[in-house]
């Protein structure tokens, strides 16, 4: 009787030690299904880029020969992870990562290969643009190009503190040069409209009305 009850008690306890490593195999196979899944909501596929009144917008539908084709990671409609971004004209590409449709950390280069600026997404949200020849710009970006307040450095040290527009300087901006001098005003299209130059020491040097330089 007492061989039977050990007999029984062992058998039982070699039972549940086999359970227990099939729970345990199973918890590790699930764990690593669970990691190399996507993330919910998360899929590969095409966009198209669309201009509208209310700003950029993209969708699944569109023509690669005429629109800007993105390729890659999409969540929720939305670029999201790794995708390859090409435009129709001039034959730039934009290869990086994307986060809830912004642009994240990317390169852009044009149709050669060759780098054209490095793009990253700051945690404030403003973006650090580094160009190879050294140049700087840090500041807002919106639809592609610069847009709102934003720093832009040449390597040479000018450097250029003030509102964008389309990519291009528009609106209030101050731009200074390495001997201290600096011009303070308004700017439109990139060019200087209304404001005054400054010399090294703090006095008027000249100024622009409408486009026009005056002394």
């Amino acid at each position: 009787m007492t061989m039977n009850f050990k007999r029984k008690r062992t058998v039982l306890l070699q039972n549940g030690d086999t359970v227990r490593n099939q729970v345990k195999h199973l918890l590790i196979i699930l764990s690593i299904l669970l990691l190399s899944s996507p993330v919910i909501g998360q899929e590969t596929g095409v966009l198209y880029q669309y201009e509208s009144s209310s700003g950029i917008q993209w969708k699944t539908f569109g023509n690669e020969k005429v629109q800007p084709k993105y390729e890659g990671e999409i969540k929720n409609g939305k670029m999201d992870g790794l995708g390859v971004l090409i435009y129709p004209y001039g034959g730039k590409s934009v290869v990086g990562e994307w986060k809830d449709g912004k642009e994240w950390n990317t390169k852009h280069r044009n149709k050669d290969g060759k780098l054209i600026w490095n793009f990253e997404m700051e945690k404030n949200g403003l973006v650090t643009i580094t160009y190879p020849d050294g140049n700087k710009y840090v500041g807002e970006f919106k639809d592609g190009g610069k847009n709102g307040k934003g720093t832009f450095t040449w390597s040479d040290g000018k450097k250029y503190v003030g509102e964008y527009k389309e990519d291009l300087m528009n609106g209030q901006g101050t731009i200074s040069w390495s001997n201290r001098e600096k011009f303070v005003g308004e700017w439109k299209d990139g060019k200087r409209w209304n404001g005054t130059y400054y010399d090294k020491e703090g006095n008027i040097h000249s100024k622009v009305v409408n486009g026009k330089g005056q002394k």
